[in-house]
Order: structure tokens, then C-alpha cells, then sequence
């Protein structure tokens, strides 16, 4: 297809950290998502929680479910509006490759055994792992993508390790957190296609745990319109199938709304290419009437899911494994593997190595480390 003059163009992208040679048949964002796919650490996320743990149910979400489902989503949105749909799927299928085991617990209780050391930022590993802890080629440490495709991995940054980014390379995937610019139009979709994805997926896992029912759903005025729309052409249709029929109306909505709404901002601003995308207030966007009702449908699962007791049960005990691996890590370096354990900055190499494992493989190295089982393998 013909991208839009404001679509990131790979034959105008801003390159690669290490020079490479290009190939005949693919872009440079297309290999890009081919690198992603083919990494050790895109497989890995297959067992790392989304919401419930991966013992909890063979058919809850995973990380790598959620990454697909958002470049499914993103590719949709894309298109129409003129964008680089194999950028779009590059960053979705990248954006979550540096979650750790356990979901936002792992991530937080991470964040609290690194608080001497620089923190942990999820977004930040994720760019580490494709710039460095990849070990795939040759010819250098990571994947070497595109700056755009690393562009778009760094959602969040502090502005500490954005100085740090910069310091280490000039004019990168730093500055913008300096300069307080935008990313790309297609980094600004998947940023909303990440939302969308999550909130619909969840409704269906909480609903599909028992935590959720539909009677409190009916409470969230997104999901009940469309409840209520799907009766209206099924009368006779409730449980999962209506379930699934009112989350697909929802999904399709919110996709229309976003084309919409992105449009409408890009005929407003004209930006001329991609760079002046950066220079203007993020593009990519609800109208304001979805931006409520999807923020309303954000607190209700909140409230109502990722603070029920059940998860934080689980969310309590994830945090305490983290956290006592670490510190098994800190006083036995030697339970590592050798590269990790022989790094002169052993924080963060205990960092990168919790990062990188499995939730499963996490519990099974905690019950060894500690003589304890917290949680199911």
C-alpha cells in the first residue's frame, strides 16, 4: 500500500546502531518484526503472566497472546489511516519483550531491589534486550533494529536513563524524553492499541476466573452498551457467546473510534513527514467520548479485578519470590549462570537474569533457593 506522508518510510529510515547490509526482498522494518519473532526472548513470553499466573489456566492471556492481540489490533488501525503496518507489528510483538516473570509484580518488586542501583523500568529492559542481551549474531550484542522500532519499544523513560541513553548515543531513542517531543505515529498507535488490548482481554479473563460477572459489567457503560446492542440482534444469546459478541462490538468500536479520531487530528495539524509528527502534541487518539468511557471501563478493573483479594494474594507472593531471589542471587553469585554471575555490575546482572526468566521457571529457582514453594510450577 501507499503509506501517508507522515507514515515512518523504512527507506527513510534513521538506520541501525551497527551497519548492516540490506536485503533485497524485505524493508528494514520487516526484518525488524522477523528478528523479534525468531528471539529467544519473544518465546519466553508464552509463560510470563498478563494478569493470572501460568499455572492458574491454560487459557488465559500470556504476555505473547497480549503482544499479538495488540499488533492484530494495530495493524488494523493502521492501515486505513495510511501508517507502516509492519512498523506497527515491530513494536507491538518487541514492546513487552523486557516484562519480568509475574506480571506488574514482578516488575514492581524488581523496581524495589534495584532502588540503589538505577530501578528497573520494564519499557528500559525492553530496550535492553534487543540492544544488548539478545546474543543471536555475530557481528554484535542484541538484534540491531531500526531506531523506529527502538523508537517505539521505549514507551516510558525516566529522565535519568533518558540522560544515560543519551550520553551513551547522541541523538537516540533518548532525546525525546530530554526534549519532551513524540515518538512516531505508529509508536503513538501501539502505546493505544496496548490500552485497547488489555482492557478487552481482561474483561474476558476476569469474566472467564469468576472473579468478574457479567451482572458487574453491567456497571462499566462501554461493555453494557454493547451487551445490551448484541441482545438486540440476539435475543436468545447469553453466557460466553454473549460475552465474546458484546467484547468484539467494543473492540471494533474502539478501532472506528481511533481511525476517526486520528484522522480528524491529522487533518487538523498537517504535519508534512513523519519528522514533524514530533514536533506536534501526540496524533494518535479516542475522541473525547471514548477517552472517558474507556478511562471509567480502566478504574472499574481496577477496583474490581487487579485489586481483588484473589490476585493479590498471588500478587503478594510473586513480589515476595522476586525478592528473595534477588537476595539469594546477591549472596550466592554462583547460582547464576556464568555470564551473568561474573559481570562486574552484579545488580543489574541479577536484574537481567530475573527479567528474563519464565514465571515458572522463577518458581522452580526460588523452591531450590530457598527450600519454600510459593507458588505452582
Amino acid at each position: 500500500m501507499t503509506l501517508a506522508p507522515y507514515a515512518s518510510d523504512p527507506q527513510r529510515s534513521r538506520g541501525r546502531r551497527h551497519p548492516d547490509t540490506p536485503t533485497p526482498h524485505r524493508t528494514e522494518f520487516q526484518r525488524d518484526r522477523d528478528r523479534i519473532v525468531h528471539s529467544t526472548a519473544f518465546r519466553r513470553l508464552v509463560y510470563k503472566t498478563q494478569v493470572f499466573l501460568n499455572h492458574e489456566g491454560d487459557l488465559f492471556r500470556t504476555r505473547l497472546t497480549h503482544s499479538i492481540e495488540v499488533a492484530q489490533l494495530g495493524r488494523s488501525i493502521a492501515r486505513p489511516l495510511g501508517l507502516c503496518e509492519d512498523l506497527v507489528e515491530a513494536i507491538a510483538l518487541a514492546h513487552d519483550l523486557g516484562h519480568t516473570p509475574f506480571g506488574h509484580a514482578g516488575q514492581d518488586a524488581l523496581n524495589d531491589c534495584m532502588a540503589d542501583h538505577g530501578g528497573f523500568e520494564h519499557n528500559l529492559q525492553s530496550l535492553r534486550v534487543v540492544d544488548q542481551l539478545e546474543e543471536r549474531y555475530p557481528q554484535f550484542d542484541g538484534l540491531n533494529l531500526s531506531f523506529e522500532t527502538r523508537e517505539g519499544i521505549l514507551k516510558h523513560c525516566s529522565r535519568a536513563n533518558a540522560q544515560a541513553l543519551e550520553a551513551r548515543e547522541p541523538g537516540g531513542v533518548g532525546r525525546r524524553f530530554i526534549d519532551r517531543t513524540q515518538p512516531g505515529l505508529e509508536a503513538q498507535l501501539c502505546n493505544l492499541a496496548d490500552e485497547i488490548a488489555y482492557n478487552a482481554h481482561d474483561i474476558d479473563d476476569g469474566v472467564r476466573s469468576g472473579l468478574l460477572t457479567l451482572e458487574q459489567l453491567e456497571q462499566v457503560p462501554l461493555f453494557e452498551g454493547y451487551r445490551r446492542t448484541a441482545l438486540v440482534v440476539h435475543p436468545t444469546l447469553g453466557g460466553r457467546r454473549l460475552l465474546y459478541e458484546a467484547i468484539r462490538l467494543m473492540l471494533s468500536a474502539q478501532v472506528h473510534d481511533v481511525i476517526d479520531a486520528t484522522a480528524a487530528a491529522l487533518r487538523a495539524a498537517a504535519p508534512a513527514d513523519a519528522d514533524a509528527v514530533r514536533r506536534l502534541p501526540p496524533l494518535v487518539q479516542f475522541s473525547a467520548e471514548m477517552r472517558e468511557l474507556s478511562n471509567t471501563l480502566k478504574q472499574f478493573l481496577l477496583r474490581n479485578l487487579y485489586r481483588h483479594p484473589q490476585v493479590m494474594q498471588t500478587t503478594r507472593q510473586a513480589r515476595q519470590v522476586v525478592h528473595e531471589l534477588f537476595d539469594a542471587y546477591r549472596s550466592q553469585p554462583g547460582e547464576m549462570p556464568p555470564a551473568y554471575a561474573q559481570q562486574a555490575d552484579r545488580p543489574r546482572a541479577i536484574a537481567d537474569y530475573i527479567a528474563g526468566m519464565t514465571d515458572r521457571f522463577a518458581g522452580r529457582e526460588h523452591e531450590r533457593l530457598t527450600g519454600t514453594r510459593l507458588l505452582d510450577a
